[in-house]
């Protein structure tokens, strides 16, 4: 349990540095090929990693100014060689992002399988 959550820990440590360097390339290999994007009304399957690095390409300009991020991390579940994490980024000094990842383990360690958003917890 404890590798686990370490490995998570680990997993998102390189995701926010890939997120805050702009780098879509790494971005992109840390999405599972195929892998499913799911926002109210609109599911996205990924079947090509140049999808993913599209969209992040196109997405930098949302985040200018954010050069630092935080996150509180809740591992949901877990099954064998997958874990459901509940993730609350912050940057600016509040809650601005939460997402349900489904990790799935990859050649290089979790990928991200199924991305889904969610409400922000109102504090």
């Amino acid at each position: 349990m404890e590798s686990r959550n370490r490995k998570v820990d680990e997993f998102f440590d390189r995701y926010a540095s890939a997120l805050l360097a702009r780098d879509e390339k790494a971005v992109a290999q840390m999405y599972a090929v195929p892998s499913l994007i799911l926002f109210p009304g609109n599911s996205i399957p990924v079947s090509d990693a140049r999808q993913t690095e599209a969209f992040f390409a196109s997405s930098w300009t949302q985040y200018e100014g954010v050069n630092e991020a935080e996150r509180k991390l809740v591992i949901m579940g877990e099954a064998p060689g997958s874990v459901w994490a509940d993730v609350t980024w912050y940057y600016g000094g509040k809650a601005r992002e939460r997402f349900c990842y489904q990790l799935i383990e990859g050649n290089g360690g979790y990928q991200i399988a199924v991305l889904t958003p969610m409400e922000l917890e109102e504090k």
